[in-house]
């Protein structure tokens, strides 16, 4: 009986020590291994989501060069500032350009508009030439460096201001006339929206000169 037990004692004391050494070293050696591989999981989805902002970043990056010219083109044509002087020059230098006799360049005072966000330089020129004259300078007019827009257009002819007709850009009347008096309203804008009336803080500019030719 006794050469039996020997055996059997020397197992259940063996299955012990496995028992505890599966406890004391396995076990947690196994939780540390499970860690490791759920920080390993992270670490992955972090540096994927690192590389997924670097790749938008020089997307970015590669944009830039484009979005700063397309800013600079939006501040020639809808400049921060009315600067009215550099306005007067431009529709002066049409005028001129297109064979008119200027008489007048008349800006008037800018007020904001709560739906484009800028303000708005109303402007009227009169002047004197052949229809030819007014064509050209209306073309001139919608390709300014600065945004701008023709409204009206009032035409009479031998030179008097009565008996014109309102129309939009495009003009018709009796080409032959040998001059013709042209009084037309436009808009120029400015992104200073503190340029006007009804703008917030509200106007800092003093009224608008008058240009003569």
């Amino acid at each position: 009986m006794k050469g039996r037990r020997g055996p059997i004692i020397a197992g259940a004391g063996a299955a012990m020590l496995a028992i505890v050494l599966f406890l004391f070293l396995v076990s947690p050696k196994m939780g540390e291994v499970s860690q490791a591989r759920a920080e390993l999981e992270d670490a992955r989805n972090e540096q994927q989501t690192l590389e997924s902002q670097l790749s938008a970043l020089e997307d970015a990056r590669d944009a830039a060069g484009q979005a700063r010219q397309v800013i600079a083109e939006v501040d020639r044509q809808i400049p921060p500032t009315a600067d009215l002087p550099g306005l007067i020059l431009l529709v002066q230098n049409a005028a001129v350009g297109s064979g008119l006799e200027l008489v007048t360049v008349t800006p008037g005072t800018p007020t904001f508009n709560s739906g484009s966000g800028l303000s708005v330089i109303p402007v009227t020129v009169k002047s004197k030439g052949s229809y030819f004259d007014v064509a050209e300078f209306l073309f001139r007019i919608e390709t300014l460096p600065r945004a701008a827009k023709t409204l009206t257009v009032t035409l009479a002819p031998g030179g008097g201001e009565e008996g014109g007709a309102t129309t939009t850009t495009t003009t018709t009347t009796t080409i032959g006339s040998p001059e013709l008096t042209m009084t037309a309203s436009m808009e120029l804008y400015t992104s200073d929206t503190s340029a006007g009336p009804g703008s917030i803080p509200g106007p800092t500019t003093e009224a608008p000169p008058e240009a003569g030719g």
